[in-house]
């Protein structure tokens, strides 16, 4: 690998990450703060929290449960050995681009059928997904399918895997700052067989 070569991938790297920031700071200026903000009385009021998402949007939502429960929900991933049935007064929260990601559909039914409550994030509200959550959380990104690069350069469903991780990481800033917990006791929380 020649110096030219490095210099060419560095400027590559600093183009796509300003790429990536910038479609970021794009959506969020379309966002509804105020349905976002919706979303805080039913994690209040939940008896437990239950997310679900597939691929790496399933991972942003495995760093929204880490941080729900650090914050002290009782929180569970769906798909996890430990995770027991969902039942009234709990809360699901689902996360598919499309809505139409089958496993997730069928969580939501199922946390429906057990009269829990379902929100979804999601880019459509016109969808299997959106039909059935109590509140649907539009981020307006590019679907995983949608190769025509109109709404985000990026591969596949990256826009809407990323607002979702930034946008639950805003929500649980913006619920720490309101209950005013120390930072010190939320890290009693913290993980320590690592």
């Amino acid at each position: 690998m020649g110096s030219a070569n490095i210099n060419e991938q560095a400027a590559s790297l600093q183009a796509n990450l300003e790429l990536i920031l910038q479609e970021n700071q794009k959506l969020a200026a379309q966002l509804d703060f105020m349905q976002l903000a919706a979303v805080i009385p039913y994690l209040q009021q939940a008896e437990r929290v239950f997310v679900i998402g597939a691929g790496r949007t399933g991972l942003a939502l495995k760093a929204v449960a880490m941080r729900l429960m650090h914050f002290g929900f009782t929180v569970f991933v769906a798909g996890e050995t430990t995770t027991p049935a969902i039942k009234n007064g709990d809360l699901l929260i689902a996360a598919s681009g499309s809505g139409t990601t089958s496993t997730i559909v069928r969580a939501a039914e199922k946390a429906i059928a057990a009269d829990a409550k379902v929100i979804a994030f999601s880019t459509t509200s016109d969808s299997p997904l959106g039909s059935l959550a109590t509140l649907v959380l539009l981020l307006p990104a590019a679907q995983k399918q949608d190769h025509g690069k109109t709404i985000s350069k990026q591969y596949a469903g990256s826009l809407f895997e990323q607002a979702l991780f930034l946008l639950t990481d805003a929500l649980f800033q913006t619920m720490w700052a309101a209950d005013g917990t120390p930072a010190e006791e939320l890290w009693k929380r913290h993980a320590n067989l690592e």
